[in-house]
């Protein structure tokens, strides 16, 4: 299994994909239960609170340390809610001196960053998004499977701001005939802030939000929607294997994003590994196997190096592509609170 490498850059899958960017997740619980993720009716209410099952920050630097050297230099924590994960500021300034790891992002649903968002830029933390469905409070309530209060989202997103990030991601799923009156609303309130604002493809990702096609709103349909009241001009990729493609308002009132993980496939540019919080790698979002890490952490980052070279060379990921060709056949896949989206 394991492959003796000398540079980062000599790390290639199966298909040619260098591994650069890993999502951790910290944490399996999460305070909401978003209906195309966590829904209450599917998952318990005390789900993810074993702390004992979680990497431990020691493991979680070694595990970012061994991926740093194997060319990853885009890390985002994630969860369930990270923000749950105690300490947290203690881990981000740690990750954020890891030689080669220059863009450490975080992804929360923003409930708790109103208490937290000083302590974590003041840790390292530069780059937040904050996922928001809906600006309706009644229906942003809803969504959250009961839990989540927008009053307090959109205090988290201020206190942010006020703590020196100084643009946010604002990500929002969008599902026909649940939130898709939505969209107007988000852009109108987000333009002239500085955030950007990205719409994603509802996914057919795990197997307890009874996914189905026709509530996929297209990145298509979404752009001529928007541009209609709000004109829109391209704008270029910023780098291999960008998941959003990103517009400009022509009035120079900031941009917009989209991420067509339905309409669209991405696997071939796909630089992307995920570990969920107690150390399983996965190394494509709809897998349905994750291999256990936690063994060989224990031996040190060089382990970790050599084991996980060996793991991503052969790996042969395509499902988007596979499910455009009606071909797909993904088993029982790996919830998405378990490694982040």
């Amino acid at each position: 299994m394991s492959a003796v490498l000398q540079s980062p850059t000599s790390l290639l899958d199966a298909r040619g994909r260098p591994l650069r960017d890993l999502r951790l997740s910290v944490i399996e619980a999460c305070n909401f239960r978003c209906t195309y993720c966590m829904p209450a009716e599917q998952v318990p209410e005390d789900y993810g609170l074993d702390a004992a099952a979680r990497l431990s920050f020691d493991e979680i630097e070694t595990l970012v340390r061994g991926f740093a050297r194997l060319g990853v230099n885009k890390l985002r924590l994630t969860g369930g809610e990270p923000l749950l994960r105690k300490r947290l500021p203690e881990l981000i300034a740690r990750l954020s001196q890891v030689p080669g790891i220059d863009d450490l992002a975080l992804t929360t649903n923003g409930s708790l960053l109103a208490t937290q968002a000083g302590a974590l830029h003041k840790a390292g933390l530069r780059r937040l998004t904050v996922s928001l469905d809906a600006l309706d409070s009644t229906l942003f309530r809803r969504l959250s499977g009961g839990r989540g209060e927008l009053a307090a989202v959109l205090a988290g997103i201020r206190a942010a701001m006020d703590a020196g990030f100084a643009s946010l991601k604002i990500n929002c799923v969008v599902q026909r005939g649940v939130n898709e009156d939505q969209v107007l609303p988000l852009v109108e309130h987000f333009r002239h802030s500085g955030h950007v604002l990205r719409f994603i493809e509802y996914m057919d990702v795990g197997t307890c939000n009874d996914w189905q096609r026709e509530r996929v709103v297209s990145s298509v349909e979404l752009r001529d929607r928007i541009a209609a009241h709000w004109p829109l001009q391209p704008v270029d990729t910023q780098y291999r294997g960008e998941v959003a493609k990103r517009y400009r308002f022509s009035d120079g009132a900031g941009e917009v994003g989209f991420v067509s993980s339905i309409s669209e496939t991405f696997c071939g540019d796909c630089h992307r590994a995920r570990v969920s919080a107690d150390g399983r790698l996965y190394t494509c979002l709809f897998a349905s196997q994750g291999a256990d890490l936690r063994p060989v952490l224990s031996r040190g980052d060089e382990a970790l190096f050599q084991h996980v070279a060996g793991l991503w060379s052969q790996r042969a990921d395509r499902y988007s592509e596979l499910r455009a060709a009606s071909t797909a056949s993904k088993g029982r896949p790996v919830e998405m609170f378990l490694i982040g989206g």
